[in-house]
């Protein structure tokens, strides 16, 4: 299965912006949707956003008027912009390769995880 890496994560405060990069290990074009999770310590990994091969996207409804998400399927790579970013946007962020989306036996793929932390 694809392999993804994230990155962009850091210190950031209330207000300001990230944009989070997952690269894949090979083309996403094929890959029927790709999304953000987040996990804040204690707490359950929650879905954030995602894109689906089409372009369509959606989003939690915490996040749907300040981050988006896109691809850019030359450089094999999903991004999570994040806007006016808040305390409790406080999480490791992962990527997931969502295969079951389209109904296909391979099993969804996640990446290692980036750290957004507020200061």
């Amino acid at each position: 299965q694809v392999q993804l890496v994230e990155s962009g994560g850091g210190l950031v405060q209330a207000g300001e912006s990230l944009r989070l990069s997952c690269t894949a290990s090979g083309s996403i074009f094929s890959i029927p949707a790709m999304g953000w999770y987040r996990q804040a310590p204690g707490k359950q990994r929650g879905f954030v956003a995602i894109i689906t091969r089409a372009g369509t996207t959606n989003y939690a409804d915490s996040v749907k008027d300040r981050f988006t998400i896109s691809r850019d399927n030359a450089k094999s790579t999903v991004y999570l912009q994040m806007n006016r970013l808040k305390p409790e946007d406080t999480a490791v962020y992962y990527c997931k390769a969502i295969y079951s989306y389209g109904g296909q036996y391979v099993a969804d793929s996640w990446g290692q995880g980036t750290q957004v932390t507020h200061y």
